[in-house]
């Protein structure tokens, strides 16, 4: 059985490593090797340790009886960028062995209940538009609402915005 829940500070290791992982697995021939090469999960779980202490909303995914092992997160907060949604999901990783066993959609609907709470009324989030991942958004009622442009090691990558408006759309999504 999956757990999910708020993390603790001392999960900011397993979530750096998933990080990495996802990274790693998912963006071959979409970002530089060399980038992906060079990412570091101890760096990233100190940037996690630090949002989980600010009291950053971060959830994850552990298996029951395997814990403190984590399988999957999410991070999100207020909109960094106005005219999309109120909330935004800045991120959603599951390893790769934990895929397709409805983990990454509880994860979403965690954060959107997270959101909601904090009274937004619409979500979104911005996937690479190479990422053949998008479709998962789009399966749970995410509308495309921007396009737009990250830059990752000095190179410019397409993004998609994907936004639940109301964010009951996302909150009502299939548990299964």
């Amino acid at each position: 059985m999956i757990v999910v829940r708020r993390a603790r500070a001392a999960d900011a290791a397993a979530i750096g490593a998933v990080h990495v992982a996802a990274w790693r697995s998912t963006y071959p021939g979409i970002l530089p090797d060399s980038y992906l090469a060079r990412m570091s999960a101890t760096r990233k779980a100190r940037e996690y340790e630090a949002a989980i202490i600010r009291g950053a909303s971060v959830i994850v995914a552990a298996p029951e009886s395997r814990a403190p092992r984590i399988v999957g997160f999410t991070t999100a907060g207020p909109a960094r960028l106005r005219g999309i949604g109120e909330g935004e999901i800045d991120t959603l990783y599951v390893l790769d062995d934990w895929r397709d066993q409805g983990i990454g959609r509880r994860l979403l609907r965690a954060a959107a209940k997270d959101l909601a709470g904090r009274g937004c009324a619409s979500a979104f989030l911005w996937v690479l538009r190479d990422n053949p991942s998008r479709f998962f958004y789009q399966h749970l009622g995410g509308q495309p609402a921007m396009q737009g442009e990250s830059h990752v090691a000095g190179v410019a990558v397409p993004q998609l915005a994907y936004c639940w408006d109301p964010i009951d759309r996302l909150l009502a999504a299939s548990p299964a």
